[in-house]
């Protein structure tokens, strides 16, 4: 390991890893009171077994009792309560989880070595003895990085003051310290007689590349400013990092490598990017996970969305449903399994089984019951003529009522939701119609990638969207709204023939659309989503110079439409993977 090199390059002084935060409360836990690492190691493997096979309480009750003197069992207890605050998004459980981790925090930094200041003096001008160190403060350094992770994401989302992102930067950048630390604790340390290196091994690596990935992923002008303040990142090295952790067989944290890597490459690679995931890497690790856990909501959800990117629809389907019936411990477990079973209606276009899961949303979660109202709206508005009038009254209705729902997140409104707000005052002023709202819903959340895999889903979009294209081009054009329409139903088009496999037509009707720039109203978001569409396909099909062009006009010349952000990490994305193929400098 000694020759390897972490991609951490820092673009300031290191603070010393030794020093708490000042916030930080010093706890002192007598030699008697402490758990010995072997127990405490046992005990918490043995709860995430529990937390993986749907037992979440008794999980939980496993770790709490002694969560105030070992540091194995806080970082335990403290994930439970972030996962569970993350998942109801309520402001009591919230608050519950920043204090179990706030104590967490205090139990890790007990168990960490303490220095003198001459020998923090010292590590500037030599490096550090990690032979020094005891193997239970080398694991307390690691649990403090992750606890540190843990309440910096939660920090962020407390309230919308500008202290909250101060302090949540703080943390970040406290746990980025703490991961390096551990990483030169990995490369230079004798593990000879350490019993517990595996485990230590892949809890770090877990923790580099996760920070790799997750910074990669923001936009350059974001990226730009980490740099300033000494992160940086490399995609390829955090990926690799990730599976290096995820094959040491039978460590504690195999499984967390597993959870991120499945995220990246079946949920974040087709929210935000433009390529595909690794499915066969993802096909191995869902299969050798459900053969530990057979029953656990969360592979039997990944082997779902493994089947929905696939396009095999109704294989995931049927794994959703099963995630979904695994457990009620956790309701909201059922909304993440709704809304996948949402779209994987919409591709079917069985526009009131859609409908009928997203109603469940607008009941039941508490995430964004405007974007759950408007989405339900948008579905409904799909069946045209075959709606009945008590669901039209309804539309009707949700569509005056959901901007009453828009909330503030960390200071700022979702973007999704300011898109549904504005959707619903066009409805309005529209003598309450809308242009194909379903179809554009797939359209922003990216989806018509994955539908182009399957030629009858792409095709039964196509024709939708052809017909309206049509039948707008024979009204009159003095509507208000009639080329925002035809933009809308262009790049509807122009994207399925794309996807088709025809990009002769794609690119007449995607530069028909773009040339309606002018004449648009409202929805300018259309434009520079048109121009990405018309880029990726240039690069598709070797024009790839016409193509960049093309992007980085959609990303320099537009500011301030709908949805701009989304686009932005797709660009990013994009760029990404030509630098990382050659047809971009370094």
């Amino acid at each position: 390991m000694a020759d390897e090199e972490v991609v951490f390059e820092d673009a300031v002084e290191a603070i010393s890893i030794l020093e708490s935060t000042p916030e930080m409360k010093i706890r002192k836990i007598s030699t008697d009171q402490r758990v010995p690492l072997d127990e405490a190691m046992v005990e918490a493997k043995k709860a995430v077994d529990l937390f993986f096979n749907n037992k979440f309480t008794e999980a939980k009750d496993s770790l709490e009792p002694k969560a105030d003197r070992s540091f194995y069992h806080a970082l335990g207890n403290g994930t439970f309560e972030f996962l569970q605050a993350i998942m109801t998004y309520q402001p009591k459980d919230m608050e519950r989880a920043s204090n179990v981790l706030k104590s967490a925090i205090e139990v890790c930094n007990a168990y960490r070595r303490k220095t003198s200041i001459a020998e923090s003096l010292g590590r500037m001008v030599k490096k550090a003895d990690y032979d020094a160190y005891t193997e239970e403060e080398v694991h307390a350094e690691l649990a403090y990085a992750e606890c540190l992770q843990l309440k910096a994401v939660l920090t962020f989302t407390e309230d919308e003051t500008l202290m909250s992102f101060v302090k949540g930067g703080m943390k970040l950048r406290s746990c980025f310290q703490s991961y390096k630390e551990c990483w030169q604790i990995l490369q230079n340390r004798d593990v000879s007689t350490d019993k517990h290196t595996m485990h230590f091994e892949s809890g770090v690596r877990m923790g580099v590349g996760a920070f790799n990935l997750m910074i990669s992923m923001l936009p350059a002008k974001v990226l730009k400013l980490l740099e300033f303040i000494g992160f940086s990142s490399s995609r390829s090295y955090g990926l690799e990092e990730l599976e290096r952790g995820y094959n040491l067989e039978n460590s504690m944290r195999r499984i967390l490598c597993a959870m991120v890597l499945l995220g990246n490459h079946l949920i974040m690679a087709y929210v935000l990017g433009t390529g595909e995931g690794d499915l066969k890497l993802a096909d191995r690790i869902v299969t050798e996970q459900l053969q530990l856990y057979p029953d656990g909501v969360w592979f039997l959800f990944f082997k779902g969305r493994l089947e929905f990117v696939k396009c095999n629809i109704d294989e995931a389907i049927r794994w959703y449903t099963m995630s979904w019936k695994s457990q009620n411990i956790w309701p909201q477990f059922h909304h993440i399994c709704y809304w996948e079973l949402t779209w994987s209606h919409c591709f079917k276009q069985e526009w009131r089984t859609a409908v009928e899961f997203m109603s469940k949303l607008v009941l039941e979660s508490k995430w964004s019951k405007c974007i759950y109202a408007y989405m339900k709206c948008a579905f409904l508005l799909m069946l045209g003529d075959r709606m009945t009038s008590r669901e039209r009254d309804e539309v009707n209705a949700l569509m005056r009522e959901l901007p009453q729902w828009k909330q503030r997140i960390a200071g700022k409104s979702l973007p999704m939701e300011k898109f549904s707000v504005k959707k619903s005052a066009r409805f309005i002023n529209q003598k309450n119609s809308l242009c194909l709202p379903g179809l554009e819903m797939i359209l922003v959340w990216n989806g018509i990638r994955i539908l182009g895999k399957d030629w009858n889903c792409i095709e039964g979009m196509y024709r939708i969207a052809d017909v309206e294209a049509t039948e707008i081009q024979n009204q009159r054009q003095g509507d208000k709204f009639y080329h925002d329409n035809l933009a809308l139903a262009l790049l509807l088009k122009g994207t399925c023939l794309r996807h088709m496999k025809s990009p002769l037509q794609a690119e007449d009707t995607l530069i028909d659309c773009i040339d309606l720039e002018s004449k648009i109203i409202e929805d300018t978001y259309i434009i520079p989503y048109a121009m990405v569409e018309l880029g990726l396909m240039f690069i598709e099909h070797g024009k790839r110079d016409q193509g960049k062009v093309l992007l980085e006009k959609a990303r320099s010349n537009y500011k301030g439409y709908s949805l701009e952000s989304r686009l932005h990490f797709r660009i990013h994305s994009t760029f990404n993977d030509l630098k990382n193929a050659g047809d971009l400098p370094q």
